[in-house]
């Protein structure tokens, strides 16, 4: 992050420069040492690859998800939500080819004893092409200033056109042996790629081997009688199999939707980078459902909404980015993922897919029910194609609180120095909405602060907090992305105003008491997302 400077009621703020590792490394301890996020069984060692959420972390994930389903269900008249249960029938896991193809090639270092994704590995490789090719980009620029041209540039270098060139092999090769499962040929890239082990360095690799990674459980009374299912590996099946339900009972007109929040339920064998790749997460799953042909169309629209409800939030449109699908899942026919920037490079935390009628068509064959809409407009009956829209909650936990986090150097009017870590946190789906702080723990002061503080605590999560010095109160606030702070002073109580603090500027200003509820209202609600939201 670079260093830069601003100037506001004479503090100058000094944004500090760190590392992306170094960021990562402070944000795992941040979120613990605030209670974010804690390791799952952690008073017995943990459990790889499991997370809890603290109190700070459940309010930010509700919020989270709340942005997410008001922006789809309340703002779409055409889309409805549900909510399915994790146990599902076993054939439905047949039917949507989980059970044949939820497979993850993987592959061990021999010297570190790690096991990675061979696809992560090739992909990693292929990103780092791309850093390459920006970084040669980035010095033809300074040498050649204002008379650079870029396009022309990418078209005519010999070493850019080389790394292109082998990128693009190594992407056809990719997609090939992926779809062919040809794990041989997986390896092979590797090794001609020469992939080397993170950690030990080394291009010790053993064969390539598909793991299947849903997890097995069973129902029944007892043992003998009992019979296998799966906890789900995704939530959009739920979805398919009450397709009828949703369409019959909601009198559903095609174009229509069907939104989930739920968990899911996958034994990654390569669990890492936190909470970005987890066994136990949850999904937020729109399945849109739409006329065969026309799933083009809707296919670019959703990608456009989708980004736009990122975008919305205000961590820089430039951290975002597609990323259309070389390979696709056996049930697509279009694929493409919202990356964003996180201090490991750009990751996807979300997935756009034009599904066809796979799992309708599927569901219908193996249940032996006819799963067909009729359509009054056109007078046919036909099995709907679908576009689904689907986010990681966890990972967007984990995108939000990377691009909030903030360490920030003050320099005083008298010289002195102070430093603050504050998670900017966008106000509607900040954990704390206010905190209010007597000034002192007598004179009537905390109060007239616990009046305030009922009255607020009707609409907006609140705390009240009376230990230690204001300054110290301010920066604990801080660290939990709170973004007013309420101080009541002594003249409170004659003229009836509080100094609000705002979190990002620090600026003070003395509003009435009788105004807090509406100026919060107007501060942290999700209208001004909204509107910022494309359509």
């Amino acid at each position: 992050m670079p260093v830069t400077i601003s100037s506001m009621d004479g503090l100058i703020i000094y944004f500090t420069d760190m590392t992306q590792e170094e960021l990562f490394k402070k944000l795992i301890a941040h979120s613990k040492e605030y209670g974010f996020i804690f390791p799952s069984s952690e008073i017995y060692d943990g459990l790889s690859a499991v997370y809890d959420y603290g109190q700070m972390g459940v309010e930010l994930k509700n919020n989270i998800k709340r942005y997410w389903w008001d922006a789809m269900v309340k703002l779409n008249e055409n889309i409805v939500g549900i909510d399915s249960a994790i146990f599902m029938h076993s054939r439905i896991w047949e039917a949507s080819g989980h059970v044949g193809a939820f497979n993850d090639p993987l592959i061990d270092n021999k010297d570190s004893k790690k096991r990675y994704r061979a696809d992560v590995l090739i992909e990693e490789w292929l990103a780092k092409q791309d850093e390459k090719i920006e970084k040669e980009i980035a010095k033809a620029k300074k040498r050649f200033g204002d008379s650079f041209d870029e396009a022309m540039f990418i078209e005519t270098n010999p070493r850019i056109k080389d790394i292109r060139h082998k990128k693009e092999t190594v992407t056809s090769r990719m997609v090939q042996s992926l779809n062919d499962g040809d794990l041989e040929e997986v390896r092979n890239i590797i090794l001609d790629c020469e992939i080397a082990c993170p950690i030990s360095g080394t291009r010790n690799w053993t064969e390539v081997r598909q793991f299947n990674l849903m997890f097995e459980t069973k129902i029944g009374s007892v043992a003998e009688g009992a019979n296998t299912i799966y906890l789900r590996p995704e939530t959009a099946q739920g979805i398919f199999v009450n397709f009828l339900n949703v369409q019959k009972t909601g009198r559903m007109k095609i174009p229509f939707g069907i939104a989930q929040i739920g968990k899911a339920f996958r034994n990654e064998i390569v669990a890492r980078q936190f909470i970005f790749r987890m066994r136990e997460f949850e999904q937020m799953e729109m399945q849109f459902f739409v006329r065969p042909g026309e799933e083009m169309k809707w296919y670019e629209y959703w990608k456009k909404f989708r980004m736009s409800w990122h975008k919305a939030l205000g961590f820089g449109d430039e951290n975002y980015r597609f990323h259309d699908h070389d390979k696709l899942a056996h049930y697509a026919n279009a694929a493409a993922d919202v990356e964003y920037k996180f201090p490991f490079g750009f990751k996807e935390v979300e997935g756009i897919h034009s599904r066809t009628d796979f799992d309708l068509g599927n569901h219908q064959k193996f249940s032996g029910r006819k799963i067909q809409y009729y359509d009054p407009e056109t007078g046919e009956s036909y099995v709907p194609y679908v576009v689904e829209t689907s986010i990681g909650v966890d990972r967007m936990v984990l995108q939000v609180l990377s691009a909030s986090y903030a360490e920030e150097k003050i320099t005083k009017e008298d010289g002195s120095t102070d430093e603050r870590v504050v998670m900017k946190f966008p106000a509607a789906i900040a954990p704390i909405k206010a905190a209010v702080l007597p000034l002192v723990k007598k004179d009537g002061l905390p109060e007239l602060a616990r009046k305030i503080i009922d009255d607020l605590k009707y609409d907006h999560v609140c705390q009240y907090d009376e230990k230690d010095s204001i300054g110290k109160r301010y920066r604990r606030q801080d660290a939990i992305g709170t973004p007013f702070c309420i101080t009541v002073d002594h003249q409170s109580l004659e003229d009836g105003m509080v100094t609000v603090r705002h979190r990002d500027t620090m600026a003070q200003e003395r509003i009435p008491v009788a105004d807090l509820p509406k100026m919060i209202a107007d501060q942290v609600g999700f209208r001004p997302l909204f509107e910022k939201i494309e359509k």
